[in-house]
Parts: structure tokens; C-alpha cells; sequence
């Protein structure tokens, strides 16, 4: 097993940013793996549940607006859709319940859901991001944990984000309680939490049998964006005044899902646990290149115990 930032070494995939989903999981047969995917019905969650249901998985697809969620996914076999709000930690518990009562175990669970730039609203005494973004996907993960053993190798996806180069966790004031709230620097530290949380996930399930790794999925123009205006966009040189897409670097939600993929289905990253991937790879650390590689925050062994028990603490 590799330790601290030498996990970050490329494997050689043979992928690239424009490779996509399909073609990562092609000649790959997963008929009978069942896929958790929170978010699985918009953007690249949609193109995630897609290509797992096309490789023959079955996948759950757990939403806020359930009825939503099943138009979103009338045309995937094997897609099914149940109720889920990850700020709402009752709901969290009450999905975990059932799945558990139907005892299937779950090979594949896909942390996607998420929320980026959004306004202050607490939950409890927590930010809307770090309590979706992270705690509810820790919450769920934990609830969710002995299915995960019960399948031997399962693995834990978490939809990381280059946002995690915004900010490290927050230790002095992570639910800006002190400090003024700015939904960037919020977003960021959520992030980084994704990634950190995959790391340990990583240290403490390898004795059930579970994998976890972090993800960035790219620059993809999504709902994912709801927080933010046109203009904002513009500024940023994302779309035109159209609203077509003009930064060169933005994927398609095929492409952007890739990553997620290849790291639910990838075998050599077992030889590299909680690492932090993008472009279908393992990311290098982080260099001179704006948000490219991964901060040394977000893979940080002990900055990863300390948030899991900051988050247990949360939740208890």
C-alpha cells in the first residue's frame, strides 16, 4: 500500500479528458452489481447511472424529488429512483433502513449529489455545502456500511471537485460561525472534505472490504451552476452572452462522468486507496497549474482522521 502523497502517481490508464463513459467501461460486463448514485438523474450523475445501467448494473438513484428523478430516468433499464434529502439526516436514515431491510449488499455506492456557490441557509449549525456535500454522504456511507461489507469489494466514489484548491478545511471556524460566510470558500471546503473523506474511508473499510477514492469530474456546464448568474459566468468566461460555452475546457456530461466511472470499475486502484483522480487518472500533487493536481490539504492522512472525527461528532 502507498502512503501519503506518493498514492497521487499516475497509473498509465490510457484515458485522457475527452474520453467518456462508454468507453471506459467498454467490455466490461457488471450484470448483477447494484450502484447507489445520489444525484444519478441530472448532468454527469445521469451520465454516471447511464453507463453503469448500460454495462448492466442495476442502480438505485436516491432524490430529493423522486417523481423528478424517474422522468429524468425513464429511458435506463435497471434504473430505480427512492426518496432522499442528504440535509435531512431522518431521511438519511430512513433510505439506510430500508436498503438494509432489502439486504441486498451494495457493490457500488457514488457519492455525486452536490451543491456549489449556494446562499447561507443552516442546517443545524452547519453550511448548506458541508452538510450536503459532506455529511450527508458521510452519514449515508455509515448508515449504508453494512451492505457495502456484506458485498466484499465494494467501493465509495466521492465527487470531489479542482474547487477543493479554494480552501482546506476551515479548522478554526469551519461552519463560518465567526467569520463572514463566502458560498466560494464554503464550496471549496466541502471539497476538500470530499477528498479527505475517501482517504480515510479508504484506511478504515480495507478491513470489510471497502475501497473508496475521490473524483473531479471537470468543468461541465450542469445544474450544478443554479447558484450563479449569467454574468457571473460570462465574467468567468464560461458562455457567451448566448449562453453557448466557450471556455475550451469544459466537458460534456459523458466525458465528465468518466472519472467516476473509472473509478468504480478500475482494478489498479487498489494499489493506490484513497486517491484523488480527474481526467480518468490518478491526479499528480498539485503544481504551478491553477486548479490541476490535488492540494496537499486534500490528502492529508491526518487532516483526513481529524475531519472523520470532527463529522462524527456532528452527527452524533
Amino acid at each position: 500500500m502507498i502512503e501519503g502523497i506518493e498514492r497521487q502517481r499516475p497509473l498509465g490508464s490510457g484515458f485522457d479528458a475527452r474520453t467518456g463513459a462508454a468507453e471506459v467501461l467498454s467490455g466490461i460486463d457488471l450484470a448483477g452489481r447494484y450502484a447507489v448514485i445520489t444525484g444519478g438523474y441530472s448532468g454527469i450523475g445521469l451520465a454516471t447511472t447511464s453507463a453503469l445501467a448500460g454495462a448492466g448494473a442495476d442502480v438505485l438513484v436516491p432524490a430529493r424529488r423522486p417523481d423528478r428523478a424517474r422522468d429524468a430516468l425513464a429511458g435506463v433499464p435497471r434504473a430505480s429512483t427512492a426518496a432522499l434529502d442528504l440535509g435531512d439526516r431522518s431521511s438519511v436514515e430512513a433510505l439506510a433502513g430500508e436498503l438494509r431491510a432489502a439486504g441486498r449488499p451494495v457493490d457500488l455506492l457514488i457519492c455525486n449529489a452536490g451543491i456549489m456557490a449556494a446562499p447561507l441557509r443552516r442546517i443545524g449549525r452547519w453550511d448548506p455545502q458541508f452538510a450536503t456535500n459532506h455529511l450527508g454522504h458521510f452519514a449515508l456511507t455509515g448508515a449504508l456500511w453494512p451492505l457495502l461489507a456484506a458485498a466484499g469489494d465494494a467501493r465509495v466514489v466521492a465527487v470531489s471537485s479542482a474547487g477543493h484548491h479554494n480552501s482546506p478545511i476551515r479548522w478554526d471556524d469551519p461552519a463560518f460561525e465567526r467569520e463572514p460566510y463566502d458560498p466560494w470558500l464554503a464550496y471549496g471546503q466541502s471539497k476538500t472534505a470530499n477528498a479527505l473523506f475517501a482517504l480515510e474511508l479508504s484506511r478504515r473499510g480495507a478491513a470489510d472490504g471497502i475501497g473508496a477514492w475521490s473524483v473531479h469530474p471537470g468543468n461541465i456546464r450542469t445544474p450544478l451552476q443554479r447558484h450563479m448568474s449569467d454574468a457571473e459566468m460570462i465574467e468567468r468566461g464560461w458562455i457567451d452572452a448566448s449562453g453557448a460555452v466557450v471556455d475550451p475546457s469544459f466537458k460534456t456530461p459523458e466525458q465528465g462522468a468518466a472519472t467516476s466511472v473509472w473509478a468504480a470499475v478500475e482494478p489498479r486502484l487498489s494499489e493506490r486507496p484513497g486517491a484523488y483522480c480527474e481526467d480518468v487518472e490518478i491526479a499528480e500533487p498539485a503544481g504551478e497549474q491553477p486548479y490541476r493536481g490535488v492540494r496537499s490539504w486534500a490528502a492529508d492522512p491526518d487532516a483526513a482522521t481529524r475531519l472523520w472525527e470532527l463529522s462524527e461528532r456532528a452527527l452524533a
